[in-house]
């Protein structure tokens, strides 16, 4: 079971981070600016936005945002397990209208820090992200599946 003092540090309005490096000091910008500028280290995706055109540009991002305007919006999912897939290593953070019931299946998609716009409690975070203690599907929170488990000499 996660403990409310293993959720991560914060800087500012990012609740949750599972991160040891320095945080992101400087705002992002679209992911059009992104491809136009040559030094653009953060960026933020919003729905509709195509990650994929980041892919080229990993190597300089060091922070990624995904806005999720409404929490029916599942987007940013498919965004955050693109850039992770491609080999994404920097900070990939959670914004917007992100909810308690979401926050296990963010993890497993790779998103490493959350900023919601209503603060959550951290209490029920803590059991929203060791809900699932086994899976079975792959993601890119790389946890061992159940079948590799049951395999294991």
């Amino acid at each position: 079971m996660v403990n409310a003092r293993d959720l991560g540090t914060s800087p500012d309005e990012v609740q949750f981070r599972f991160r040891d490096d320095e945080p992101v000091d400087h705002g992002t910008v679209t992911v059009d600016a992104a491809i136009d500028q040559s030094n653009a280290a953060a960026v933020r995706i919003e729905p509709g936005d195509d990650a994929r055109l980041l892919i080229p540009f990993l190597d300089r991002l060091s922070l990624v945002e995904v806005n999720f305007p409404g929490f029916g919006d599942g987007r940013g999912y498919s965004a955050a397990r693109i850039l992770r897939e491609a080999g994404y290593a920097g900070e990939l953070r959670a914004v917007g209208d992100v909810l308690i019931d979401q926050l296990s299946h963010m993890r497993r998609c790779g998103f490493d820090s959350f900023a919601p716009d209503k603060r959550l409690d951290e209490d029920n975070a803590a059991r929203a992200f060791a809900t699932w203690e086994n899976v079975y599907q792959r993601a890119a929170d790389a946890r061992r599946t159940i079948a590799d488990k049951r395999h294991e000499a």
